[in-house]
């Protein structure tokens, strides 16, 4: 894993100042490359591409970036891993391309393979996860392309008189005339979702590179980024294996399963698995050990507080599967110490709070191994979240209601929310709260949002994502004339009929969700302890598989990922891993009562919301005095604002 960055001012730069800017851009992303900082420029053109290197695959100086492809004509910056690699050779030999390898580096069999196929063909024949930018010195064109998931990041835009693009927000801020002002639009969707989700960066002028797309860059001006691949073309290429059904499933999962783990198990450096004793991590951890000739090392982290705390069950699978397993309880002092450089390890700001585990996690891992596989997509892709299951039926009772009916239950349940929101502090004192539901007007205002969205599909969906019932209210008055909440990226409606509301959903989040929320919270966690995070459950070939499942057997009674589990009972009995779907949850309402008092009412004095003039201070007042007089469940957008807090008025200076 690495950083990649770069700049490009078409009316020249000296060369000396392009080198200096290259290697200040690859400093700043040390942490996701500590092995070596290089920069390469090509003064004529204006152009640099910086690179921070963390050593996977082939440690010599043969695997050493940019690298230039055997032909000459292609220069290439490279973050990420191409699995099948050496598939990829043998095709290239195989078709008469026969190079003279310098290396065994999977970045020089790309550039190969560019150079046999061009850039299209290649990212299609890579099984990976990766972002890189591409200088094609004969058509003089640089090309930024992403992975199809989005596992690695990256931005681009134009800085000044000139463009930029890095891996990480930190590196363009180097850039001279960078607007570090941040973007309302992107500060309501993140109040709105806890993340800011593609292509919206924190900054103006700056956007995130779509998963799955590539956009080319002339004379400096960005083109339209397009598509080399879509979640639609896996899904229709299934369609018909899905109705038809075929024979025995959890054989062909347990094959390309056992496939994309060999290939995801190749590494130079020392290797193992992070363990939350559930369904995913430990399906992982088991075949990876069936794998191996030692004890893989597995890692888990557990909670004080029991009502949270998986690393029993993750210790329980370790000992049944042999692996050396490593754990660490984590404590207040813990998040304590953490809480405050969050928003520098995240760069922009996000606020999944289980990034605080996540994080820890990482620098645990990373004392022994510099690659860690871990459990990520198998929700998205198996239809492991119970709403899978539970939202289909209410969208097909809600197309049967009248419109007027549902209209006027609409805005009677927002009219509810919001006169219980101002009677929760009197209902506290009077003891009459505890009779009442909990977190009773956050789900009156979730019910009339859905209600409001009967007969739109995507607008039901988004209501799904959102955790803030009024982001709009949370911002200051001044920045939010005009806007509205953005939706979330998703899948094409036409094909809901096809695929039933839940495999739509599912579809939904592998485009939205995923890469906005649970792939960048790992990969900044992971890359700030320099610890490289690989996704098995992500690659394309058992997406691909995964379409062609049917629902019956995906989406089983009782719970989803019904094919997974029956896989998961060859290695480990379902004792170990049966029990309700917890994830990686912490007590944020608690700690923000107790621990973290202090360190939110900083951030949230009259003085720091006039410092950032980002929020409004009478809405944030608000939310804080109902969190404290104890509703529930105000702890997840009380940390979105916080977080926004913490960057607005912190050091985003490199880690």
């Amino acid at each position: 894993m690495c950083g990649i960055a770069g700049a490009w001012w078409p009316a020249g730069q000296p060369a000396e100042h392009l080198e200096q800017t290259g290697l200040a851009m690859a400093r700043a992303l040390r942490h996701r490359g500590p092995d070596a900082l290089t920069a390469w420029s090509e003064p004529a053109a204006g152009l640099v591409l910086g690179h921070s290197r963390l050593a996977v695959i082939d440690l010599t100086e043969a695997g050493a970036q940019p690298m230039h492809s055997h032909s000459g004509r292609y220069v290439i910056a490279f973050n990420g891993e191409i699995y099948n690699h050496l598939e990829v050779r043998q095709r290239l030999l195989a078709g008469g391309h026969s190079p003279a390898w310098r290396g065994h580096s999977d970045t020089e069999t790309l550039c190969a393979a560019i150079d046999a196929w061009g850039l299209e063909a290649a990212l299609t024949a890579c099984c990976g996860m990766f972002a890189l930018a591409l200088w094609d010195r004969e058509r003089r064109v640089l090309t930024l392309a992403r992975d199809r998931l989005g596992e690695r990041p990256l931005y681009y835009g134009r800085v000044g008189k000139g463009f930029g693009f890095a891996s990480e927000l930190r590196a363009l801020r180097l850039l001279p005339d960078f607007d570090a002002a941040p973007d309302p639009q992107a500060v309501l969707a993140l109040l709105a979702y806890q993340y800011i989700p593609d292509p919206l960066s924190i900054h103006p002028g700056i956007a995130k590179l779509l998963p799955g797309h590539l956009v080319e860059i002339h004379a400096g001006q960005a083109g339209t980024p397009h598509a080399w691949w879509t979640v639609e073309q896996s899904v229709l290429a299934a369609r018909d294996h899905r109705r038809a059904g075929h024979g025995d499933l959890v054989g062909r999962l347990e094959a390309v399963l056992g496939d994309v783990i060999g290939s995801q198990m190749l590494s130079d450096v020392p290797l193992g698995c992070f363990l939350s004793g559930g369904i995913d991590s430990s399906l992982i951890a088991a075949m990876m050990q069936v794998r191996s000739r030692t004890k893989i090392r597995t890692y888990a982290i557990g909670f004080a507080d029991s009502a949270y705390d998986e690393a029993p069950h993750a210790r329980a699978v370790a000992a049944h599967l042999g692996t050396d397993h490593t754990e660490a309880i984590l404590h207040e002092e813990d998040v304590l110490a953490l809480v405050p450089e969050v928003h520098r390890r995240y760069d922009e700001p996000f606020a999944d709070s289980s990034q605080l585990p996540t994080l820890l996690l990482a620098r645990l891992a990373r004392q022994d191994i510099t690659v860690a596989l871990t459990g990520d997509g198998g929700d998205e892709i198996f239809g492991g979240y119970p709403r899978y299951l539970s939202t289909p039926r209410v969208w097909d009772r809600l197309q049967s209601i009248p419109a007027p009916l549902i209209g006027a239950a609409a805005l009677g349940g927002s009219a509810a929310a919001r006169l219980l929101g101002l009677l929760t502090p009197l209902l506290g004192a009077s003891g009459l709260a505890r009779k009442l539901p909990d977190n009773l007007p956050a789900r009156l205002d979730r019910a009339a949002r859905i209600l409001r969205s009967r007969g739109d599909p995507v607008q039901f969906n988004t209501q799904f994502n959102r955790v803030a019932s009024d982001a709009r209210a949370l911002l200051n008055p001044d920045l939010r004339d005009g806007l509205e909440v953005p939706g979330v990226r998703g899948m094409d409606p036409a094909l809901l009929p096809d695929l039933g509301m839940a495999r739509w959903m599912m579809g939904n989040d592998l485009l939205g969700y995923l890469p906005g929320d649970i792939l960048v919270k790992m990969d900044r966690a992971a890359m700030a302890a320099s610890l490289e995070a690989r996704a098995p459950l992500l690659d394309v070939r058992l997406l691909d598989f995964a379409w062609t499942i049917p629902d019956r057997e995906l989406l089983a009674a009782g719970g989803g990922k019904g094919v997974l589990r029956r896989l998961l009972d060859r290695y480990v009995p379902r004792a170990l891993v049966d029990r309700p779907k917890q994830g990686f949850a912490v007590p944020m309402d608690q700690w923000l009562r107790g621990p973290l008092r202090p360190w939110a009412e900083d951030l949230l004095g009259p003085t720091a919301l006039a410092r950032t003039s980002l929020l409004n201070p009478r809405s944030v007042t608000r939310l804080w005095r109902r969190h404290l007089a104890g509703e529930s469940g105000l702890g997840q957008t009380l940390w979105a604002v916080l977080m926004l807090q913490g960057w607005a008025l912190g050091d985003t200076d490199p880690i």
